[in-house]
């Protein structure tokens, strides 16, 4: 079964310009008001695109051209709201029976979720756990064939948000059909989807599967949104280097790069770099290499995060702050060793490059 979108629709300050294919998990990563819960919304049809074509299972939702707009009732997609949209005035047990109306299978979903202790309660009376279960209950039961999800944890603790996204990858394990999963937290979108695409100003500037994505992003906006701290401005050089200009330093172009490739950022992640004796003379600029003065370390649960600034740096730009990240007591060794500055030296298999 899959799903197939290719839709726009103007947003305020952008458009909504997306285009994808998905007969598995699916995430939509991206910073708030980038267009993802649009998107949802269009293939839901809670909202109508201006142009385009939504097609499941061969079943076209929408099309502007041929005047085609099915009801949200008639499209059997399910859609997990960021707030549930319970109703009210019913009950746990009532808000469910709107996906059903078999009393069998609605006691079936109130004993998967683990909801019987609490059927006959009000929304209002429900922990968060407790309205999201209901929620994905009563979306389960109407047997839809895709499944939307527009940032299911937000709204959770991190202890909560960690049993239900357990809970969650049961559902999807049994759920044959697309699923859209939005998020803003990448390490939320590795653990629960196969492929990523990452949104940007209304538009999917990346999309991959998961593991190439965060070894490889194409562009600035989906090296960040992995987790990158690291990227500068690069221009290259009469030797084929690259000049990495927020760092003051020369990188190394990659092995298999194309002869007509122009790079116009590059990046590292914080965890990858390794700390060295500085070697170079003093009138050379170093290759893949920055030394460093330290700005500031943050202890965090079980490592320590090191912010520096590239040592000499005439100006210092958006991009010239750097963060470097060990455990404990690697950093207290580092810190007998080379004292109160770092020297970096940037594993050539650990750049990562960016046309855009």
């Amino acid at each position: 079964m899959k799903l197939e979108v290719r839709i726009k629709k103007k947003l305020g300050k952008f458009l909504l310009d997306v285009a994808f294919e998905s007969d598995g998990v699916l995430g939509l990563l991206g910073a708030s008001g980038c267009g993802k819960s649009m998107t949802l919304k269009c293939i839901a049809g809670v909202e109508k695109p201006d142009e385009g074509r939504i097609v499941l299972d061969g079943r076209v939702l929408f099309d502007s051209e041929k005047h085609i707009n099915l009801s949200p009732q008639e499209r059997k997609v399910g859609y997990l709201f960021q707030d549930y949209a319970l109703f009210p005035n019913m009950t746990v047990a009532q808000n469910i029976q709107c996906g059903t109306k078999d009393k069998k299978e609605v006691q079936a979903y109130l004993k998967r979720f683990d909801l019987e202790q609490v059927q006959k309660l009000y929304p209002a009376q429900l922990s968060g756990g407790q309205k999201q279960r209901t929620a994905l209950a009563r979306m389960l039961a109407a047997k839809p064939q895709a499944l939307l999800l527009d940032e299911p944890f937000s709204a959770l603790d991190n202890f909560l948000k960690a049993r239900m996204e357990r809970e969650l990858m049961n559902v999807l394990d049994d759920f044959a059909g697309p699923v859209i999963f939005v998020s803003h937290d990448r390490n939320e979108a590795y653990r629960l989807t196969g492929t990523i695409a990452v949104m940007e100003q209304g538009s999917i500037v990346d999309i991959s599967e998961k593991h190439e994505l965060f070894k490889a992003p194409k562009t600035l906006a989906a090296t960040l949104l992995t987790g990158c701290k690291n990227v500068t401005r690069v221009e290259r050089l009469p030797d084929g280097s690259y000049m990495a200009l927020d760092w003051g330093i020369r990188l190394r172009a990659p092995k298999t790069e194309e002869k007509d490739t122009e790079y116009t950022y590059a990046g590292f992640r914080a965890h990858y770099a390794v700390p060295v004796e500085k070697t170079e003379n003093e009138d050379t600029v170093p290759v893949n290499r920055i030394e460093c003065e330290i700005w500031r370390e943050i202890e965090d649960t079980f490592s320590i995060v090191v912010q520096l600034y590239p040592k000499g740096l005439q100006t210092r730009t958006e991009y010239s702050l750097l963060t470097y990240e060990t455990g404990k007591e690697e950093r207290k060794k580092q810190k007998e060793k080379y004292g109160d500055h770092l020297c970096l030296a940037i594993p050539e298999d650990a750049v990562i490059w960016m046309e855009r």
